[in-house]
């Protein structure tokens, strides 16, 4: 049996955890080794890039920026997040403030100097990437659709940098960055309709408060359509193997969702609808294992180099 003291530090390691959003850094470095060997470096062997320490220091880099940025997020919105998910919140608020700061800080620093192993363009692309997340915290996500949009390109970020790592600038990949941008876009307009009692509460501006539910769900449904786009550019122009199957099934589950989200009234409903999208991405995440490593998006064999 576990004595009291140390169920009480198990309690505060799951609460860092949690605030961490250990889950989502998990599917983020897997989205990165997937895309670094099946799109990035499709050129290469698989086992070349697992085994590539500088983008293993990279990947690192970024997860443990993530993390920072988690935890910054969360200091600046608990009180938000007390009327939002208040058993999470209860959770999160184990671990005091000055010890959420200290971490903060490490992991920054721990992250900067991780990629500084790299290059110093990599040590300056974390430190710009370290004060947009804190800048974005502060101040940005109060602000209805800029706040969306930086956090869609926060969440893109990470696979910036391995873009560049691998100096891999063919058409087909800023498309499927496109198709992923508007989910993740989508996703945030969707958490501002659940979350928006904590909005009121604490003045926040996001585009449900400002320009109410109806305007929220117009605005999704027309990046929902917009979404088709970059699935019919890719399906039609490139070869992406099997990952086509997956798009087809985006194009059906996407469909389904427009038709639950302007049958949404209650919070349960919008979380059900941001869950949703949430399957979306980890399967497309996974789903990226089905491009063949011998097809190259751009219909040739690009040679890479390493930019960082």
């Amino acid at each position: 049996m576990l004595s009291r003291k140390n169920k009480i530090r198990l309690l505060k390691i799951f609460s860092i955890f949690s605030v961490m959003r250990g889950y989502n850094i998990f599917v983020v470095v897997l989205a990165q080794y997937l895309a670094s060997i099946f799109i990035f470096g499709s050129h290469l062997r698989a086992l070349d890039v697992l085994l590539d320490f500088n983008l293993f220091l990279i990947i690192l880099s970024s997860s443990v920026v993530i993390a920072s940025g988690y935890i910054i997020n969360n200091f600046y919105d608990s009180e938000k997040d007390l009327i939002n998910r208040p058993d999470k919140s209860m959770l999160d608020r184990l671990v005091s403030k000055s010890t959420k700061f200290q971490i903060y800080f490490a992991l920054n620093f721990l992250g900067v100097g991780l990629a500084w192993i790299v290059s110093w363009r990599a040590a300056l692309f974390f430190s710009c990437y370290i004060f947009i997340l804190w800048f974005y915290s502060h101040k940005l996500k109060k602000y209805p659709i800029i706040g969306n949009i930086t956090a869609a390109v926060l969440a893109m970020l990470p696979f910036f940098g391995i873009l560049m790592y691998f100096k891999n600038y063919s058409l087909g990949i800023f498309v499927h960055a496109l198709f992923l941008y508007l989910i993740i876009l989508i996703r945030e307009m969707v958490k501002d309709l659940e979350n928006i009692k904590g909005d009121l509460a604490n003045d926040y501006q996001t585009i449900p408060v400002r320009f109410g539910v109806q305007k929220a769900k117009q605005l999704i449904s027309v990046l929902t359509f917009l979404c088709l786009i970059p699935v019919f550019i890719l399906i039609k122009e490139f070869e992406i193997g099997y990952m086509g199957y997956y798009f087809y099934f985006s194009m059906i589950m996407m469909s389904i969702f427009l038709f639950q989200l302007w049958g949404a009234k209650q919070l349960t409903d919008f979380k059900k609808l941001h869950l949703s999208l949430k399957l979306l991405i980890l399967l497309g995440v996974i789903s990226i294992a089905l491009i063949n490593p011998q097809v190259i998006l751009h219909g040739k064999e690009i040679m890479i180099e390493p930019l960082l």
